[in-house]
């Protein structure tokens, strides 16, 4: 996987590398049990700075996507599915997509049809919740 950052945007560089990180899980790029490169590594690599890309790590951490230990590194965890609070998220998070495509001129279908290409892009390594069964 390819971390492409944009020092010129107004989106943190932590949430850029964040995002990057859970498309790729999404994506089925990196899967449950791949190590990410250390603190140290990842950082030189982007050319960012390390205390940056410890944050990131430590949100991924926080949020469930990666684990850290200290002596394998921060490795992808398995897909899990929570609900509440991911709801949540998700709905404000739509909310504002809706309201900005709708400000935009976009309509209802094309909107659909965008975050239904989206969603089918992805292929994470185990499972998605809502087609084994399971509630996200």
């Amino acid at each position: 996987m390819i971390i492409s950052l944009d020092m010129s945007s107004n989106v943190p560089i932590y949430v850029q590398l964040r995002n990057q990180i859970v498309t790729g899980i999404g994506k089925g790029e990196l899967k449950a049990g791949e190590t990410l490169p250390s603190v140290r590594q990842m950082a030189q690599d982007a050319g960012i700075n390390s205390m940056t890309v410890n944050k990131t790590y430590q949100i991924l951490k926080a949020e469930g996507f990666i684990e850290i230990d200290r002596r394998k590194g921060a490795t992808i965890c398995p897909v899990r599915q929570e609900a509440g609070i991911f709801r949540e998220k998700l709905a404000a998070e739509l909310e504002l997509l809706s309201a900005e495509a709708c400000l935009k001129g976009m309509g209802k279908d094309e909107f659909l049809r965008i975050c239904e290409s989206m969603f089918e892009s992805m292929s994470p390594e185990n499972y998605c919740p809502a087609e084994s069964g399971g509630a996200l």
